[in-house]
Order: C-alpha cells, then structure tokens, then sequence
C-alpha cells in the first residue's frame, strides 16, 4: 500500500502533523535564516541573545497576560528534567498527581522515587478518560497535566485547596484555555505548541511558587545546580539561562508566540481557532463509519492533540505508513498505548485547511484499501 500515490490536489499544503517535535512555521525558518550570521554560534550572555529571550518573554507575558508578580523561569532540559527540578525545589514533602495517560504518569513516579519525599497520592483513571481534581490531604503541590500528549485528553488547571498548583502545559500552553491565576506553575516545552525546537523549559511562577522556591532552596535540601530553581530564576531575570541554551530554539519560538499574537490576538483568539480546527477532526471521526474519537467525554477532547480509534478491519499501520510515502507525517498512535489509532498534532502553527485534507487522504487511503 506504501506505493498508492495520492493525488497532490487532495493533500494538504503542509504535511507535518506530530506531537512533538511539531511543524515549524517556514516563514520562522526563512527568518531565522536572515538573522543566522549575527545570532546563532554567538555568545549566550551578550546583548544580542539576551534580547532574543527577552523578546520571548513579552512574547509569553503578553499572550498569558500575566499579572505583575507573575515571573517567568527559563532552565534547560525539557519535561524530563523539570519533573527531577520540581521534586528537589517545589514540593516540600507530598504531592497529589492525577494520572490518565504516560506522561503524567512519568512525573507519579519520579516523585514515588525521591527518596526525600512522601510516597505521592495518586489518582489514576484508564486511558482515554479525565480525572477529577479534589481536595489532597496533607499534600502540598497538586501535580495537573494539561494536556495528556499519549492520549489526547486535556485537564483544566483547578485551584482546590491551599497546595501549590503545578501545572505540566508541554503540549497544550499556547493552545488550551487557561486562566493562570489557577495556576502557580505553568510550565511547558517550546517544540510543540510554540513550533520550535526542543531543549528549553519555560515556567511561568506566581509569587507563592517563588516563595516556595527560595525557601527550599534555603532549607539545606542538597539540589544540584541542574536542577536548582532558584538559581535558573536568578538567570532568567537576566534573560539567560545557567547553562548554554540553544539560541534558534528561542528564535524560532519568540517568532511563533508573536506571530500568535498579530494573527489570532490573544489567547482567547487562539483557543477559538483550535476549537474551530479541532471540531474538523472530531466531526469527521463521528459521522464516519470506521472512526471514532477516543476520548470521553467529549469536554474532554483535546483541542492541540487528537486522537482516533479505527475500526479492526482498517490498519492504523498501513494507512500511516502510506500517509508517510506521500509526505503526510507523525500521526502514529503513541507507541506505549498499543491502540488502533491515529494521533494529529493541531498545534496553532498548523492550518485548519490541512487538518482538513489530511482526513479526506485518510478516506482515500481506507477506499483504496478496501
């Protein structure tokens, strides 16, 4: 099947529909290109790259619009590597995790692993479901995923009790509603929702996160300096970062969080886009005969990642491979959830129109099978 040709008139304009890395914006490329001699292979603590991060923190303080007291915290490393950072400088003894998918499960047990925490209280619902979020006992960081990039489900950030809220945004800032005032954490990768490259955390902290932050780091808890939040927030008021950051990946994404802004507005802006971009894939799998959506309910459908269940008859592994033979890419289930699945990134940078197209190649792909 890999040598069915679909017609150039059917398929989308841009072909790129993972979850991470997603599409980055060819307009972004074209201009990181111009400004490459005087940027990129330069020095991390001079003028030209500081201005560069500062430009993306206007970028996110306007897009989020963050209180006053709201800081923003740059540190290298993506998901992985804060989940450690906020096991030695954000919770002080128990956290709360709800788990509904791989990657909210993977931060469950990085803290069930420090040896100087708490075992965790976690809340664990079947794949393809959302938690709901409740008062935790004597825990005191509420740990909530956003947006389940495995799965395609996506958890609204609630404040429920007096713990500090952490919220994992990797792949639903930039794209999913958000009032950060629920948030004291807000933290999130720049390769999916922001068409960048990987490598670079950004945290947004409200006042009571920083609170938290320096007075662990003042208790005596050993922290390597790698994971010491409050040394990469005394960096980031610099507009640097501790150790050397890749300087395209805050190229490329200041370009995409402002290009957000002169196209959609503002968040709200976007979110409207990503629910008119989002109901194409998912009325699509309803009215059609071999999909359906995988999430329930329906509220909780992700609007940045979508995920389709195929009938047994039809094989998500020949349809994506023969997707990928004619330039259409990355929409394989996650390789951990073992589904019969299609998984479309929907990130801001990606058009409606080619989510669009990429569901009338599906149909001709299953006719052509069939």
């Amino acid at each position: 099947m890999t040598a069915f040709i679909l017609p150039e008139s059917l398929k989308p304009r841009d072909g790129r529909f993972g979850c991470g890395p997603s599409k980055v914006r060819p307009e972004a490329v074209a201009r990181l290109s111009v400004e490459a001699n005087s940027l990129l292979g330069t020095s991390h603590r001079q003028p030209r790259v500081k201005n560069e991060v500062g430009r993306l923190a206007e970028g996110i303080r306007t897009l989020f619009q963050l209180p006053d007291d709201y800081e923003l915290l740059f540190t290298v490393g993506g998901a992985t590597a804060f989940w450690d950072a906020a096991a030695y400088g954000l919770i002080e003894q128990r956290a709360r995790h709800y788990v509904f998918g791989e990657f909210s499960g993977k931060f469950a047990s990085v803290t069930t692993a420090a040896p100087w925490l708490d075992t965790p209280d976690v809340v664990t619902v079947a794949a393809g479901s959302v938690p709901a979020i409740s008062t935790a006992e004597q825990c005191d960081v509420q740990a909530i995923t956003h947006n389940e990039t495995s799965t395609g489900a996506m958890l609204a950030p609630t404040r429920i009790d007096d713990a500090l809220v952490v919220v994992d945004a990797t792949s639903g800032a930039g794209g999913l509603p958000v009032n950060i005032s629920d948030a004291d954490v807000y933290y999130f990768s720049l390769q999916k929702g922001f068409a960048s490259e990987g490598g670079l955390t950004v945290a947004i902290l409200s006042p009571r996160a920083v609170e938290r932050i320096n007075s662990i780091a003042a208790s005596g808890r050993y922290i390597p300096d790698f994971f010491n939040l409050s040394v990469a927030l005394e960096n980031s008021r610099k507009n640097q970062t501790y150790n050397t950051l890749s300087i395209s990946t805050v190229f490329l994404a200041a370009e995409q969080v402002h290009w957000q802004l002169d196209t959609f507005g503002s968040l709200d802006g976007v979110v409207a886009e990503q629910r008119r971009k989002s109901s194409v894939l998912y009325d699509w799998a309803e009215r059609t005969a071999y999909t359906t959506p995988f999430v329930t309910p329906a509220s909780g459908r992700s609007l940045v990642v979508g995920t389709i269940d195929l009938d047994a008859a039809v094989s998500a592994d020949d349809v994506n491979a023969t997707l990928r033979a004619n330039g259409i890419l990355d929409t394989d289930p996650y390789r951990k959830l073992g589904r019969n699945q299609l998984r479309v990134g929907m990130f801001p940078a990606v058009d409606a129109a080619d989510v669009e197209a990429y569901t009338a190649c599906v149909d001709a792909i299953v006719a052509a099978l069939n």
